[in-house]
């Protein structure tokens, strides 16, 4: 997982409240289990027609926002099924952070995992963030973890909380193979043991 430290991005606004998983990745994309190539069915049923063509009017097809890092929603984002290739989608689009008011639980939990930062800030916050952001190419972000700040063009910089040890994941790239690769002399060692002990189950003789 590539590591979260400061993110400096155009951000885009979505000013939708309770905006499920099925919006941001619709259910027939999820045959797949793999994490890329998502990224172009992201939002799919806002960004293109039935026929394929885009939807000029909706954000991410606009030319400011195309290359976006930083989305601003509306309360409840991620609501719905719990399908992680939600936070698959967004991240192959590039998106690293999504600014909120409220999460789901699951897809919360799922952009962790991923490398995305959820950051909640209080709805007044959010509503002048998702104004700053409507200024197109010049609505340029920055999302210092570290600082657990987010900056908008205007300068200034609100702070937000997280749990430490998520900060820290984040911070060091570390999904979940990741932290059990920490352990990895602690499970060598008692893989080692084992073998010694019971060699049958890694089809050994007695």
């Amino acid at each position: 997982m590539d590591k979260f430290t400061t993110l400096r991005g155009v951000a885009a606004p979505l000013p939708m409240i309770n905006v499920d998983t099925d919006m941001i990745i619709p259910k027939q994309f999820l045959k797949t289990i793999r994490r890329t190539g998502l990224g172009r069915n992201l939002f799919n049923d806002m960004r293109f027609r039935p026929d394929g063509a885009e939807i000029a009017a909706f954000v991410l097809n606009k030319p400011a926002y195309r290359k976006a890092s930083v989305l601003v929603a509306g309360e409840n984002f991620g609501c719905g099924s719990s399908r992680e290739h939600a936070p698959w989608a967004l991240l192959d689009f590039g998106i690293r952070c999504v600014i909120a008011p409220s999460f789901a639980d699951i897809f919360f939990n799922n952009c962790f995992k991923n490398g995305i930062l959820p950051v909640v800030l209080p709805k007044t916050v959010v509503d002048g963030l998702m104004a700053q952001a409507e200024q197109g190419s010049n609505a340029v972000f920055t999302v210092d973890l570290a600082a657990q700040t987010v900056t908008g063009p205007d300068g200034t910089a609100h702070r937000f909380e997280i749990d430490p040890f998520r900060k820290r994941c984040l911070l060091e790239g570390l999904d979940d193979i990741g932290l059990t690769l920490e352990k990895r002399a602690a499970i060598d060692g008692f893989e080692a043991r084992q073998r010694g002990g019971q060699p049958w189950l890694y089809g050994q003789g007695a």
